[in-house]
């Protein structure tokens, strides 16, 4: 059976990319989410996810990386390719796929151009 999940490729794993994507500083942010871009040279983009501990317990934590993963790989082909995203909510909230979905596409586009 077929995984319909995120490969290794497609997400940010190692502490340098994090690292490398932050001393970058270009980021942009909304009333849900701060996202932070860097280039990466490769035919995908890449998403990493930093959710603190002020947003909640552990279920309120990796019930929003659930709905942000599953926002990316939906959608991945409408996003720019060839960036590592690094996703980080503003504040508590409980957001669905597509909510999630347009955020990270408006502040892509404005990092990365028009989609």
């Amino acid at each position: 059976m077929k995984r319909f999940g995120l490969s290794k490729s497609e997400r940010l794993v190692r502490l340098r990319d994090f690292e490398a994507t932050y001393r970058e500083r270009r980021s942009a942010a909304d009333s849900a989410l701060v996202v932070y871009v860097r280039a990466n040279g490769l035919a995908h983009s890449r998403l990493g996810l930093s959710v603190s501990g002020r947003l909640g317990g552990a279920v309120a934590r990796n019930r929003f990386k659930r709905v942000c993963r599953e926002a990316f790989r939906l959608h991945k082909h409408e996003l720019p390719a060839g960036f590592d995203l690094i996703v980080i909510p503003r504040r508590r909230l409980d957001p669905s796929v597509d909510q999630v979905y347009t955020s990270l596409r408006s502040l892509t586009a404005k990092l990365c151009g028009p989609i």
